[in-house]
């Protein structure tokens, strides 16, 4: 299922453990459902087999559209860790967002989050990448190699929450395994277009997951809509579709990019710029221990003194990652006593003895694999 494009995980590989969709998750074989994707507005038949490999392999390149965001995970004010506005990326982890998207092949791509009054644009044109802040009038320039060239998802999108369909799709995709059951409801519209529908659906009990919905365009197979269900909830925990799609190829002009007047500018070297990112996403984690298997995954690893107890200073952590903490719930078990952050797809444990527990699953499992580790 893998062409040799760079996939969301190929360009984030700790996203593999710690995006709720993925934890632990192994690419292998698929449990394919019964039944095909009857088409009654006249599309024809495709099984899901057939859809999950057109899905990998869309025919178009080239397109520009408007995305509509909706992300109610459950989460805590992330604000106490980011301070970020309300436009920034890690914004998107809560209500819903406008995003305007255009890409014309590897090379060319733009990405603008609208916020009500300024906006965050990622924008690739050749080797030249841009991030640019209109409401603190800052850009960051770095010019890429020809060989080894990022796109703009190497600049800091908040993990968990994709900024295009695509996205989500490749990231859900790569974690399909034994332990999940892909069927199609037939055909549907996204953005005015007839769309084939693939629901995969977890088949062990303990995950948050009840099922994901991948609205597949019957032209070209990209991925126009992608829906994540909790089981605590009705309604999607993720949704992120196109509200209007075209898949012409953009003009050029909208690659363009110059700062204007009075903007403050910095230029970045390509390492350092993709490190910083990475040093940002993982800094003081080492590599996880994997409890269990599929959609029931739970990493565990060391953080080191995090306060996670009861108004005790910190060594390691920061005064805002410790008062976000303070705002959990308190629990304790065999495996010792700290806070917990129980979402929608997602449930994590911050030990008072430096660990941390996190999975698309339930407390009890988060539990019970700390207590194994």
């Amino acid at each position: 299922m893998h062409d040799g494009r760079v996939t969301v995980f190929d360009r984030r590989p700790r996203l593999r453990w710690t995006v709720p969709l993925a934890a632990g998750a192994v690419v292998a074989a698929v449990v394919v459902g019964a039944g095909a994707a009857t088409a009654d507005s006249g599309l024809p038949e495709r099984t899901p087999a057939e859809l999950l490999v057109a899905v990998q392999q869309p025919t178009a390149h080239a397109l520009s559209g408007t995305v509509s965001a909706t992300a109610d995970l459950g989460l805590p004010d992330l604000s106490l860790l980011t301070g970020a506005s309300a436009s920034g990326p890690a914004a998107m982890l809560s209500g819903t967002h406008t995003l305007r998207v255009w890409t014309d092949g590897d090379a060319r791509s733009r990405v603008d989050l609208l916020g009500s009054s300024d906006e965050f644009d990622l924008i690739r044109n050749g080797q030249d990448l841009w991030a640019w802040s209109s409401g603190d009038a800052e850009a960051t320039h770095v010019t890429l190699p020809a060989d080894d060239a990022p796109s703009p998802s190497d600049v800091p999108v908040p993990d968990g929450m994709p900024s295009t369909p695509q996205e989500a799709a490749d990231l859900v995709l790569s974690a399909l395994d034994p332990t999940t059951a892909v069927t199609t409801t037939g055909a549907s519209t996204v953005a005015g277009r007839p769309v084939y529908e693939l629901v995969l659906t977890p088949k062990q009990d303990g995950t948050r997951i009840a099922r994901v919905v991948i609205a597949v365009d019957a032209e070209t197979s990209v991925p126009l809509q992608v829906r994540v269900f909790s089981t605590t909830s009705g309604d999607p925990a993720i949704d992120v579709g196109f509200t209007s799609v075209d898949f012409a190829t953009p003009d050029a002009s909208v690659f363009a990019f110059t700062p204007p007047p009075g903007a403050t500018v910095t230029e970045r070297d390509a390492t350092s710029f993709r490190d910083g990112f990475r040093a940002k996403g993982s800094a003081g984690l080492s590599e996880p221990t994997v409890v269990g298997t599929g959609w029931t995954s739970v990493a565990v690893l060391p953080v080191g003194d995090l306060g996670a107890g009861d108004g005790g200073a910190t060594a390691s952590g920061s005064d805002q990652l410790t008062a976000m903490m303070q705002l959990l719930p308190r629990v304790s078990g065999p495996w010792g006593t700290g806070r917990l952050l129980d979402g929608a797809l997602m449930s994590a444990i911050l030990t008072d003895d430096g660990r941390i527990a996190v999975g698309a699953v339930t407390p009890k499992v988060l539990e019970a694999a700390l207590a194994t580790t």
